[in-house]
């Protein structure tokens, strides 16, 4: 089977597990985690991180020493003023037009705001950006994302932080049949099996940080996460069966001797 690897916007990754920063007990946990989770990519909320203030100098430095590229998020925001604001901080400080785009429209569920976030994409993809929306399962709003010029779609699995893994299956299979571009799992996930199912679906990848940075053991855990992701995958391209509604005999009867009792 020939090599398997993730593009974004041009960029090839050998790993499918995108890996949050925040919510580890320690910079140092954080670093293990990474380093476990075998993961190319990481995200960072300039919200809580600025380096620029020498507040975070040595989180900032480690960051940098996972030799990961960095996805800034505009986690947060709730305008698309606010939105692209933080962005131009993010290209401006970390040297990179790749943006994590999160405009929130309710605080209860941290769910996107649709319209906020079509407009948004389209102002920051005219600037040069590379995008990565954080936005629902709605197939419509996705529609609209990708004609905005967005080439990557990241859909939630399910609300941040609540780890209830796959909540509409039929939404989100719609999107995988619909869409030819990268579409990635982003919140939600808060079990390894949770995300091997959304690589068995045929998703390009998953991102998530609550599940690993909360868990007892987020080293151990990152590392349960990443074998997930690659068998998951690996079930996705060697095809899965497909279910029944009835029995199928696994051991074949032809050929079989038949024994007859006598009378």
């Amino acid at each position: 089977m020939k090599e398997d690897h993730l593009t974004l916007y041009g960029e090839t990754f050998s790993s499918r597990f995108l890996l949050g920063t925040a919510l580890y007990e320690s910079p140092q946990q954080m670093c293990d985690a990474v380093a476990a989770a075998r993961c190319e990519i990481i995200t960072l909320g300039l919200r809580r991180q600025n380096p620029a203030a020498g507040d975070g100098e040595r989180f900032w430095q480690l960051i940098q020493q996972t030799g990961c590229r960095l996805l800034p998020n505009t986690a947060g925001c709730k305008s698309v003023k606010e939105a692209v604001n933080l962005a131009q901080m993010s290209r401006e400080l970390f040297s990179t037009e790749w943006i994590k785009l999160e405009v929130i429209g309710d605080d209860y569920n941290l769910q996107p705001d649709p319209f906020a976030l079509v407009e948004a994409s389209r102002e920051l993809i005219g600037q040069g950006f590379k995008v990565l929306p954080y936005c629902t399962d709605d197939l419509i709003l996705c529609q609209r994302l990708r004609e905005a010029g967005c080439e990557v779609l990241m859909p939630w699995g399910a609300p941040i932080g609540t780890g209830r893994g796959l909540l509409n299956r039929y939404a989100l299979k719609t999107l995988r049949e619909r869409f030819d571009c990268p579409v990635i799992i982003d919140a939600g996930i808060g079990a390894p099996s949770q995300a091997c199912e959304a690589m068995e679906m045929g998703f390009d990848a998953v991102l998530l940080n609550t599940a690993v940075a909360k868990a007892q053991n987020p080293v151990l855990m990152a590392a349960s996460f990443a074998n997930a992701l690659v068998a998951g995958r690996q079930a996705y391209r060697a095809g899965l069966m497909q279910a029944r509604q009835t029995a199928s005999p696994s051991t074949p009867t032809i050929g079989q001797p038949f024994w007859h009792q006598n009378k």
